[in-house]
């Protein structure tokens, strides 16, 4: 894992608040459900104007300390790790013991993403 300096923790916080802009921009309006389908991708479209704001200098200022395999990793772990909070809190939607597993498998696989060998 490289020093924490800020191109180490600042892409991971940038990730994190885009995550969280892009999993309302794609679920929040499920909540929704009774309002116009055309008002849901333009209120969508609108949200997620914020992430790209968030995300690509997010992976621009990563990539001075970390790989883009690793970076793009970090934003699936990140994005699995918000759409539970997500779910679990906006959404009301249990998380059951089968999508942690899945989640543990993901996560191994991220471990071996940094692993140098």
């Amino acid at each position: 894992m490289p020093v924490l300096t800020s191109s180490a923790y600042l892409p991971i916080l940038m990730l994190v608040a885009s995550n969280v802009f892009m999993t309302f921009a794609w679920y929040g309006h499920l909540k929704y459900k009774s309002s116009p389908l055309l008002f849901a991708i333009l209120a969508s479209w609108g949200i997620a104007l914020f992430e790209y704001c968030l995300a690509v200098p997010a992976n621009r200022i990563g990539s001075e300390t970390y790989s883009t395999a690793q970076l793009k990793t970090m934003q699936e772990v990140i994005t699995l790790v918000v759409f539970a909070a997500f779910s679990v809190l906006y959404l009301k939607e249990p998380l059951g013991w089968n999508h942690l597993v899945g989640f543990a498998f993901i996560a191994a696989g991220a471990y071996f993403i940094f692993q140098k060998f």
